[in-house]
């Protein structure tokens, strides 16, 4: 996590600078509205920054915010009103994250086939394994978490963990 603990860290360095390079945020209630305006504020987002990434990539991506941000509204939303999601790009790498006031830290739980709900981040974690990419969850330095997402670019990239 940076110093300022509002997110995972920096992404990996990357030989040069891109102009597709940076790093957005913005904050939404913790409401279900607030899902599907996230998820088209990052697919436009991506299409406006020019973003080489395929549609299986949006589309992984795009399904990580909103099982996170879902999360966020369904589990913190008593204790963090408001949430944030970032999006950052480097030349190789595209991590979304999503932040809440809330204390506790969700572990992905063993599917249970009869459960209808509580797969969110089995399924997080699912897509970004697929793609080579890496994910975890974090404490701010307020006490609260954010969950993150790293995906590569293209496929086989290297791990963001190992920069």
């Amino acid at each position: 996590m940076d110093g300022d603990g509002r997110g995972p860290g920096p992404l990996p360095r990357e030989t040069g600078e891109v102009p597709y390079e940076g790093v957005w945020r913005f904050t939404a209630a913790a409401v279900d509205a607030s899902v599907p305006q996230a998820r088209h504020a990052v697919r436009d987002l991506l299409a406006r920054q020019g973003v080489p990434v395929s549609d299986d990539l949006v589309q992984g991506l795009l399904l990580i915010v909103s099982e996170l941000v879902t999360n966020a509204v369904r589990h913190a939303a008593l204790l963090s009103p408001m949430l944030a999601v970032e999006v950052a790009v480097g030349a190789e790498w595209v991590r979304v994250s999503v932040e809440d006031d809330h204390p506790y830290r969700p572990t992905a739980l063993v599917a249970d086939h009869g459960q209808t709900g509580g797969r969110g981040l089995l399924l997080v974690r699912e897509i970004t394994q697929e793609a080579g990419g890496a994910c975890d969850v974090a404490h701010t330095a307020s006490g609260g978490k954010v969950i993150w997402a790293a995906l590569p670019l293209k496929p086989n990239g290297s791990s963001p963990a190992g920069s």
